[in-house]
């Protein structure tokens, strides 16, 4: 490995997800001003997560598959209903000018 690649603050750090409260020790050089003790009784850096692995619906399995087909059916009527107004106004908008 080369010399003097990483940041002086490339330390060992707790990384905890604020969901689930789970918490894994790896390497970083992320700015905190918290601190835990880990399992080994030292006590290191501790950055806070909004959402990890542990609670992340992708690798949970608890995704959520859209409907593309109804959605792309509503919006097709949608337009339809758009594109028959306009056709209504143009052609009652003729009429007042004839």
């Amino acid at each position: 490995m080369k010399a003097d690649t990483h940041p002086k603050s490339y330390r060992p750090m707790i990384f905890r997800d604020s969901a689930s409260g789970q918490s894994f020790l790896t390497k970083s050089c992320a700015s905190t001003p918290l601190t835990a003790t880990w399992e080994d009784g030292k006590e290191y850096p501790l950055y806070l997560m909004g959402i990890s692995g542990f609670t992340h619906p992708f690798y949970t399995g608890q995704q959520k598959f859209v409907d593309t087909a109804g959605r792309v059916d509503k919006f097709q009527q949608r337009q339809a209903r758009t594109a028959e107004m306009q056709a209504a106004k143009a052609a009652t908008s003729k009429k007042k000018k004839a």
